[in-house]
């Protein structure tokens, strides 16, 4: 792919680095992808400027690994996990639906990537909920919220990252009625930070996993590019063409296939996780919804966003991810407010599906630290 820069923007270097992490210092090997902020002489950083970056050393193998058959019978008979409760929530007269589980403790708001929803955190709702108040919400347009066509309420744009924003802010008002961290999957990354930057008394803190690095954004396209890739959005847009597109993508051979790119562990992809992706697809109204995002391409950008930010934020990475180079994810720990950056090994782009052995250690870790 062509040149992916983006104009370097000031970043706030005020929150200090947590003193007990530790990895080994990595650079970032000349990469252009992300304009990051001017190396600052500060305790933060390491002896070459670059702030630590850590991985986890176990594997979601190996700790499967660990497990014997004995402990998990155990674990299973005597883990008295909440109850997952599934609501709808009127939203500017639209349905969306939501999940929640756990009554005592800080509340976190899980928010899914491209294509997905909210039972895409079905291994984490339940085990976070036994400390915590954990809500999982279907963003307008996927999962079994409603999916209203643009073009017939009257806007040219309407799934965009400030819409997104705007919904997870008033579900926390109307819904959790509390401050709540945001525990962030793929482009659901971009909508926490945006959402973060919007209301920031809302948001106690960002964990990102995987978020999306929006690639294909118009400002990270050859300019000689950019006329070519208007007309293909608009022949997808506003021709049958777009509709075939999708029609060729809805099924459960396309989606297993799409999965076993982004999972690194292929078995990971059932049956089951086959038709929480492919059936709320299925329903009125979500081609239209696919294809107004596939040709959203400007919008706010991760390293817009993150000098913004107020609160604390994670980001984690699943070393594997095909679509989200973790190289050029690196480049996020540069930024003042990341006081954290973890690559988790042997993962790919949905590490709370494929690993939540090791993500919800580290929610949970993050959380803890952050609640008074």
């Amino acid at each position: 792919m062509a040149s992916l820069g983006s104009p370097s923007l000031p970043v706030s270097n005020s929150r200090p680095r947590p003193r007990g992490n530790r990895g080994a210092s990595l650079d970032s090997g000349g990469m252009t992808a992300i304009s990051m902020p001017k190396r600052l002489s500060s305790p933060r950083f390491g002896p070459i400027g670059y702030r630590h970056i850590r991985c986890l050393t176990d594997s979601p193998k190996q700790i499967g690994a660990a497990k014997r058959p004995s402990d998990l019978v155990v674990a299973a008979a005597t883990a008295q996990e909440p109850e997952v409760r599934t609501g709808m929530w009127n939203w500017r007269g639209y349905r969306v639906r939501y999940q929640s589980a756990g009554d005592m403790g800080p509340s976190l708001v899980l928010i899914h990537g491209f294509g997905a929803n909210s039972d895409h955190w079905r291994k984490n709702i339940s085990v976070l909920a036994k400390s915590n108040r954990v809500y999982s919400i279907d963003l307008i347009g996927y999962g079994y919220s409603d999916k209203p066509n643009p073009r017939e309420i009257g806007v040219n744009s309407f799934y965009t990252f400030e819409t997104w924003a705007d919904q997870l802010n008033d579900f926390c008002a109307d819904v959790v009625k509390d401050q709540a961290f945001f525990i962030c999957n793929s482009i659901g990354g971009v909508v926490g930070l945006q959402a973060a930057v919007t209301q920031p008394q809302i948001c106690k803190g960002i964990i990102l996993l995987n978020i999306s690095l929006r690639l294909l954004h118009i400002t990270k396209q050859p300019w000689y590019g950019r006329p070519f890739i208007r007309s293909f959005q608009s022949l997808l847009r506003n021709t049958a063409v777009g509709k075939l597109f999708f029609k060729a993508v809805a099924t459960p051979e396309s989606v297993r296939s799409i999965l076993c790119q982004c999972y690194h562990d292929q078995s990971m992809v059932t049956d089951e996780l086959v038709q929480i992706i492919l059936q709320p697809g299925l329903e009125p109204g979500a081609a239209d919804v696919f294809l107004e995002f596939i040709c959203y391409s400007g919008g706010p950008l991760p390293e817009e966003l993150l000098p913004k930010v107020k609160c604390p934020v994670l980001v984690a990475w699943g070393d594997k991810d095909p679509w989200e180079p973790v190289e050029l994810g690196k480049l996020y720990a540069e930024f003042g407010v990341v006081e954290d950056f973890v690559i988790l090994p042997d993962v790919g782009h949905c590490p709370q599906d494929e690993a939540p052995d090791l993500v919800n250690p580290l929610i949970q870790s993050f959380v803890e630290r952050h609640t008074i």
